[in-house]
């Protein structure tokens, strides 16, 4: 079982920055691929970004040189750099694993990310 813990949620104004962080139970070495997900009530749940166990990386087209995830596996951590935040990307993300099959199986419990004035 692995266990993923989502942390630096928060408010920020347009334009800020947060940086997410995603703690896995694991050595993330062993994790296929990782990913940010968010939801907005209403909406269907989106992949933001994801990141596989040779650091290749995609990102969705609304946030293509904004957000930038990488792995830190000394200390089985992933995680989304947002940049040039808006408003549209208010929502809960999710911190999700693919570990032995091309599913994401594994999920976080979210984190809330508002983007305000």
């Amino acid at each position: 079982q692995v266990r993923l813990v989502e942390s630096g949620g928060g408010l920020v104004q347009p334009g800020g920055s947060l940086r997410l962080s995603c703690a896995a139970s694991t050595t993330i070495f062993s994790i296929n691929t990782m990913g940010w997900f968010r939801q907005t009530p209403g909406k269907e749940r989106e992949l933001v970004a994801f990141i596989t166990s040779g650091s290749s990386t995609n990102y969705a087209d609304s946030v293509k040189g904004r957000f930038t995830i990488a792995r830190d596996n000394a200390v089985n951590t992933v995680h989304l750099q947002m940049n040039n935040l808006k408003p549209e990307d208010t929502a809960v993300y999710y911190c999700a694993a693919k570990v032995f099959r091309e599913e994401y199986d594994y999920w976080g419990q979210g984190t809330q990310v508002t983007v305000s004035s």
